[in-house]
């Protein structure tokens, strides 16, 4: 591998388990409780998101984020069961967006198995091995259905570029999305005069 394949797996993001993470932090969060409904996930998403303020430009792929986390509690964590809830603690501004999302689910088991495969995934594409690349094109395991894409936590690592966090038992995930800073203000050449 040379320097450049280095340097581009530099970029591979992991998912980490870290109960003390300053990420699953809830003082001064808001809260909203939903049944495992999965026809509502949806409506529960837009019921977070709308406390999004406008600066944020990308508020079509933060519902979008935030709504896979979502079916990920409801589908997989709780099993559709209406009776166990999914929590959510969240707050929005113009530089972040950070969320916890927890399940009464027994946690993602398979979180090391997705690190390696993740890595693998990226080895593929460093190497630009695009035919061991389709070994690698979705995560799956024996409880994935025809329903499942596998793919969702690869984009959740791309945009969550705060962190994307598990607590100990792995059913509850803390996330964190930083934007940048805008400077409005009128700026003025110097001309001669």
């Amino acid at each position: 591998m040379d320097s450049d394949d280095s340097t581009y797996l530099s970029g591979i993001h992991e998912i980490l388990v870290d109960e003390n993470s300053p990420l699953f932090e809830k003082t001064n969060l808001l809260y909203k409780e939903f049944p495992s409904d999965y026809r509502q996930i949806r409506y529960f998403t837009l019921l977070i998101v709308q406390s999004a303020p406008l600066e944020i430009k990308e508020i079509n792929l933060l519902e979008q984020q935030i709504s896979e986390i979502i079916k990920n509690a409801v589908k997989h964590g709780n099993k559709c069961v209406p009776e166990k809830k999914v929590r959510v603690w969240y707050e929005f501004d113009a530089t972040h967006a950070h969320l916890i999302v927890q399940d009464e689910g027994k946690g993602f088991k398979d979180l090391e198995v997705w690190n390696d495969f993740n890595r693998r995934r990226f080895e593929k594409l460093a190497a630009q091995d695009f035919e061991g690349l389709s070994d690698f094109v979705s995560f799956r395991t024996n409880e994935s259905d025809d329903n499942d894409g596998g793919n969702a936590l690869f984009a959740a690592l791309e945009y969550w570029n705060g962190g994307f966090v598990y607590n100990t038992e792995r059913n509850a995930v803390a996330m964190l999305k930083t934007y940048p800073q805008r400077h409005l203000g009128v700026t003025v050449e110097d001309r001669p005069v």
